[in-house]
């Protein structure tokens, strides 16, 4: 669009997709009309198992994007007027939970960042019970068949069957399915795993497979937790 002169900046034609903007009150237009600036989304979303967090999937399972009803990722059938979103971190298809979704792309990225980022709360069934032993050893880190030693920040037992455990599980890292990764290399399988938290705002009782805003005070308070972890 900028090499066909379709672009124009405070109303003059540009042709270099380079050129820099700068400056809250710089004019950018688009076949003469103004690009005006969105407003800034932050969605929670209660993912539910089985889908997957991608715009589109090559094998045509649902995404997250099916379940925020207008919300748009670009593609796809939903409304493409309304705001774009993306989700911060990811959760795999047999994943459930917490789930944020943005338009504002530095915010996401200090909120994924080491040293930025927050603490992850999953509750995790697994297909054992949980000993006191096998608690530490997660504690002191499991090294997973590529070599990696993964270890998780807290961990205690929920509660306890006949054959499996609940466990909470507190990650400050999450590296690519890092949780199921270390169970694998224990030789315990992962029943369900469901992320309930991110510091401190809760998954609550939002319904599974919905979505809401975030309230001004929750947004408020994650940034502020991004800056003290930041201190």
């Amino acid at each position: 669009m900028i090499r066909a002169g379709r672009v124009s900046l405070n109303g003059k034609t540009l042709h270099d997709p380079e050129a820099p903007v700068a400056g809250q009150f710089a004019e950018v237009a688009v076949d003469g009309k103004v690009v005006l600036e969105q407003g800034k989304i932050y969605l929670m979303l209660n993912k539910p198992r089985g889908v997957v967090t991608t715009v589109s999937d090559e094998k045509g399972r649902e995404t997250v994007y099916a379940l925020l009803n207008g919300h748009s990722a670009g593609s796809g059938s939903l409304n493409k007027r309304q705001p774009w979103v993306a989700p911060v971190g990811r959760l795999d298809k047999a994943s459930e939970g917490l789930l944020l979704l943005t338009n504002d792309s530095e915010w996401a990225a200090r909120l994924a960042a080491p040293q930025t980022g927050l603490d992850k709360t999953y509750h995790v069934q697994v297909g054992t019970i949980a000993n006191q032993s096998f608690l530490r050893s997660l504690l002191g880190g499991v090294r997973t068949k590529e070599g990696e030693l993964l270890r998780v920040k807290q961990v205690r037992s929920l509660r306890e069957g006949q054959k499996n455990s609940w466990l909470e599980i507190v990650l400050d890292e999450g590296k690519n399915r890092q949780i199921r990764r270390m169970m694998e290399s224990l030789g315990v399988e992962v029943l369900r795993l469901l992320r309930v938290s991110i510091g401190t705002l809760q998954l609550g009782d939002l319904a599974k497979g919905q979505h809401r805003p975030l309230t001004t005070a929750e947004k408020r308070m994650l940034d502020r937790a991004m800056r003290e972890r930041n201190a």
